[in-house]
């Protein structure tokens, strides 16, 4: 069995691109910027960059409620596209194939911060369960 998953929280870098195979099927890409827990040598938070890659209806969602500084999740699998530059050297780009997108929160939205509009509903509230209830 093999296992290949990413998920991601940012904000976008740019406003998303898409566009239309020739046989009409969405395809968007985008650039999410993933803050890192620790801070680099000189104080400043350190930033990661991902590219990631929609097809179709989440291509569709992406490119309709997303643009440039939205706070975005993105949970797909990692994909590498290897390729030779115009003067010989072989390269290697990976990206993240979105399968699931979600709204992350607003800017200076807190977690828990009871706003009916946040997105979230009580029934997706944790509920206590205890070991006995588990089946392993």
């Amino acid at each position: 069995m093999s296992l290949n998953f990413s998920a991601i929280q940012g904000r976008l870098t740019r406003d998303v691109e898409v566009r239309r195979t020739g046989s009409g099927i969405s395809v968007a890409n985008f650039t999410v910027a993933v803050d890192r827990d620790v801070k680099g040598q000189d104080g400043n938070k350190e930033t990661d960059f991902f590219d990631c890659v929609a097809w179709r209806g989440t291509a569709d969602f992406v490119s309709k409620y997303f643009h440039k500084g939205s706070q975005i999740i993105v949970a797909g699998k990692m994909q590498s596209r290897k390729w030779t530059d115009k003067n010989g050297n072989r390269r290697v780009d990976w990206n993240i194939v979105a399968k699931d997108v979600e709204f992350g929160r607003k800017k200076g939205e807190r977690s828990g911060s009871g706003d009916s509009n946040s997105g979230s509903s009580g029934s997706d509230s944790l509920t206590d369960v205890s070991s006995e209830d588990l089946p392993f």
